[in-house]
């Protein structure tokens, strides 16, 4: 998916940190940005500065973690900016914080943690899977693209980030398995770890923590962009780390055994 003019793209939590990165960057490549949030007030400031610097750009207000949202969220997103060609599953919640150990945590926090980062994304890729074979069945070109935001609390075990480290590593192998199924019909699948990053989110969880010592979201957003401009070339379902990804791309071609 090289060419990134003229698609649609759909961002969940995308009215701040590393969604609005993303939103403005893809917007200047030429790519239509729906972007959804909670907020209004936030949603409109980041549209307003994608339309200033000459781009497109459409605020949908909604909660991922509602199930009445979602097909209303996909149908906005296609009537302001045509039907998804990529759909980025951004948007979190850590649960409550200071965070908590597994028996201090509530099974509603649990519950709502897995609503917005697990089973959001479940039903997106539902609504728009479809569309997106049904639009390309007689293309060469790739039906869509699902880019899965992750954490590497989906891996490590890290004590108190269980409600959030578990629905996380469900939806990495969720990207799996979406991959298996319709890899074969041109939709394409990668879950992102982007690292740790100058976020409000990171903040609430490790108020302690260096803001130097963090990535920026923009750096971030720049290596998934890139990842998203290379689509065609990663394999189905592949777990990234965004942290310098394009460098390590380039140096591991360069030093591989020539054919």
């Amino acid at each position: 998916m090289s060419e990134l003019n003229g698609k649609s793209v759909l961002i969940t939590g995308g009215s701040r940190g590393l969604g609005k990165a993303l939103a403005l960057k893809l917007a200047a490549k030429g790519a239509r940005i729906a972007i959804v949030a909670r907020q209004k007030a936030d949603l409109d400031e980041v549209v307003g500065e994608i339309k200033w610097n000459g781009g497109t750009a459409f605020g949908i207000v909604a909660d991922v973690g509602d199930k009445e949202s979602i097909y209303p969220i996909v149908g906005q997103a296609a009537a302001l900016a045509g039907s998804v060609d990529i759909l980025i599953n951004n948007a979190s919640t850590l649960g409550p914080v200071p965070l908590h150990l597994i028996p201090d945590t509530d099974c509603e926090d649990f519950e709502r943690a897995l609503q917005v980062n697990t089973i959001g994304p479940f039903r997106l890729i539902k609504a728009v899977a479809g569309p997106m074979i049904l639009r390309h069945s007689d293309s060469k070109e790739l039906a869509g693209l699902v880019i899965n935001i992750s954490s590497d609390a989906a891996v490590e075990a890290y004590p108190t980030w269980g409600v959030y480290g578990a629905s996380k590593a469900a939806l990495d192998h969720l990207t799996r398995i979406a991959a298996a199924e319709l890899g074969n019909v041109g939709v394409r699948f990668i879950s992102v770890d982007p690292g740790e990053m100058d976020t409000r989110m990171h903040a609430d969880a490790m108020p302690d923590a260096d803001p130097a010592s963090l990535q920026s979201p923009d750096a971030v957003a720049e290596q998934i962009v890139l990842m998203i401009e290379h689509a065609n070339e990663i394999e189905n379902g592949s777990r990234l780390i965004a942290t310098n990804w394009w460098e390590r791309r380039v140096y591991e071609s360069s030093t591989s055994p020539q054919n």
